[in-house]
């Protein structure tokens, strides 16, 4: 499924196509996510996951592929989530195969199948985690019956017989099998006599092939087999019955009881719902039974209805045989990709595969780094979410495009300043006056050589800042200097001019400070 012209496809399981109100399509699927599209932090758990799966196979199939092969296997994998989106069925370009990962067969085998993917974990997008999809081994008393022991000649089960089902038919009846065939058709026979006298299906089957054909369905029979066996198999009071003082017998089935527009309603509410007989009683035809419906459709699977939409069915084309190709190219193109002839990137190799030749190129990755790719890793990229070569971008790999090669055989930098990689923005940590007089006067909390080389190792900064205010008194060390002559004694400086120099002043300044501040004292 396509979602943008530079993002590869998207993965996903299509669950029911419904139309909407305007008459267009649209898809109910069930989202499958790739490596790329989970969070980084869940990537570790998947390679975990992977590792010990490898473990309990007792297989060493993964050593045995290349450094190539083990990339592009990333590319297959999937992550299943219970996730539904619903989108234009215009949006499917192609199918895929997404199975279960098989324990029991090779890796390598899913590189040999073209779009074929495997999955083995459950991605939550609301809660972020990854499971396990394990099946169930569903055994014991909650999944198998209890077989109870075999009774002993002559001993009674203890079941109440009338809660049990009711025969309807007796195999050893009196009658044999040329009786029987003939009293069905003496049955089919008045049936065929009832529909000719009733009006209703006169209308519906005005000639007398169509009503033969009515009365020869199976509730015709299965009411004459009943009324049989009712009479304790004694044709001549089953006749009787099958014509009794006010007429014959007629037995009709849901087929006959439906109209020409129902029949067309029950159709389209079987093309919009599938089987969901619930929503096409109650959308469609809220005056039929659920019992009806159902029994309606298995008599509408017998008729030349169903057989001519299934015949439609089958010739529908594969949804395989759309050309990826030309719909990949078509949004490259609205991509702004290079079109044949052009060559905006002359001279820029391949990011995957480091060809220098392709009849079609497409911009891919950051603009600054100015990369792209040939048709065939393009068309990879799109259908696999990766490139089939590692890349620097994945850090990897270094590429041929971030210099030139010198035909020396050593690497020089380019020096076209198009392809000059943007520096980082430098900046400047400034500390306040009070971090600079804590290094001088707290040294018994803090040691600037031992912090620095010990990096993970915290420091109690509010032990620090309650020792320098309690043991200074800034402030009203400020105000008292205000108050001092402006020729200090010999030797002595103000304490304003040593706090606004404290940064670069050494130890022995630091002294006359506090020496100051206690004579203002």
């Amino acid at each position: 499924i396509v979602n943008s012209s530079s993002n590869p496809f998207l993965i996903r399981r299509i669950e029911e196509l419904n139309k909407t109100a305007n008459g267009n399509v649209e898809a109910k699927v069930v989202c499958f996510y790739r490596r790329r599209d989970i969070p980084s932090t869940l990537i570790g758990l998947a390679d975990k996951h992977a590792k010990d799966l490898e473990e309990e196979m007792e297989t060493d199939s993964l050593q045995q592929l290349t450094e190539k092969q083990q990339h592009q296997l990333k590319h297959r994998e999937l992550f299943l989530s219970r996730q539904l989106e619903s989108l234009p069925a215009t949006h499917i370009r192609g199918k895929c195969s997404v199975t279960l990962l098989n324990e029991t067969e090779a890796v390598f085998s899913y590189l040999e199948k073209e779009d074929s993917f495997f999955y083995c974990l459950v991605y939550d997008p609301q809660q972020k985690t990854l499971l396990a999809d394990k099946g169930e081994i569903r055994v014991g008393p909650r999944y198998q019956a209890d077989i109870p022991d075999l009774l002993k000649e002559g001993e009674e089960d203890g079941r109440d017989q009338v809660k049990l089902e009711a025969k309807i038919w007796d195999t050893d009846n009196p009658l044999t099998d040329r009786q029987i065939d003939q009293f069905l058709v003496l049955a089919r026979s008045v049936g065929t006599f009832a529909r000719a006298l009733d009006c209703s299906s006169s209308i519906r089957q005005p000639s007398l092939h169509m009503s033969a054909a009515a009365a020869s369905r199976d509730v015709t029979l299965f009411h004459s087999m009943d009324t049989l066996h009712k009479n304790n198999y004694d044709v001549s009071k089953a006749i009787s019955a099958l014509v009794p003082q006010g007429g014959p017998v007629l037995c009709r089935d849901e087929m006959e009881e439906w109209s020409a527009s129902e029949a067309n309603m029950f159709e389209e509410a079987l093309e919009k719902y599938g089987k969901d007989f619930s929503d096409i009683r109650q959308d469609f035809l809220p005056w039929k039974a659920l019992t009806s419906i159902v029994e309606y459709y298995y008599m509408w699977k017998t008729t030349d209805r169903y057989v001519q939409q299934v015949n439609v069915f089958v010739n529908k084309p594969n949804p395989n045989q759309i050309n990826v190709n030309s719909t990949v190219a078509k949004s490259a193109m609205v991509n702004g990709a290079a079109v044949p002839g052009q060559n905006g990137g002359a001279g820029r190799a391949c990011e995957s595969c480091y060809t220098t030749q392709s009849y079609q190129w497409y911009s891919w990755g950051p603009p600054n780094m100015q990369c792209r790719l040939c048709a065939t890793c393009w068309n990879y990229w799109k259908k696999y979410g990766g490139l089939k070569m590692p890349t620097r971008l994945e850090g990897e790999r270094p590429g041929p495009n971030r210099s030139s090669a010198n035909p020396h055989g050593y690497w020089v930098k380019n020096a076209n300043p198009k392809f000059t990689l943007k520096t980082r923005q430098a900046f400047c940590l400034q500390t306040t006056k009070l971090t600079k007089i804590a290094r001088y006067f707290c040294r018994s909390l803090f040691h600037t050589r031992q912090s620095a080389r010990r990096p993970f190792t915290p420091i109690n900064s509010a032990a620090i800042k309650a020792e320098c205010e309690c043991t200074f008194l800034f402030d009203q060390c400020l105000r008292v200097t205000s108050s001092l002559p402006l020729s200090p004694p010999s030797g002595l400086g103000l304490c304003s001019a040593t706090v606004k120099r404290s940064g670069t002043l050494p130890s022995g300044r630091g002294r006359k400070f506090l020496y100051t501040a206690h004579k203002a004292f």
